[in-house]
């Protein structure tokens, strides 16, 4: 659903929780990336298995921030 922003919501699930994302990017985009993060935390949530979701969340977003870092620096050429 569309506002006067250009902004949509879309719902989704990550761990079992819903969410509303309101987004300028398209629905498709944002579940795409919910599903990301979904997978990223049940990987790391196989090998701990006895992590909370505060400490699950800390480290998926740790992983996912190394991540990028490591392919901007590829990218940028440092």
């Amino acid at each position: 659903m569309e506002n006067d922003d250009n902004k949509t919501r879309t719902t989704v699930r990550i761990q079992g929780q819903t969410y509303n994302v309101v987004s300028e990017e398209q629905a498709a985009h944002v579940k795409t990336v919910a599903k990301y993060i979904d997978d990223k935390m049940d990987e790391l949530k196989k090998r701990n298995p006895y992590l909370d979701t505060t400490k699950l969340s800390v480290l998926t977003a740790l992983n996912i921030a190394d991540d990028y870092l490591k392919l901007k620096r590829d990218i940028e050429g440092e």
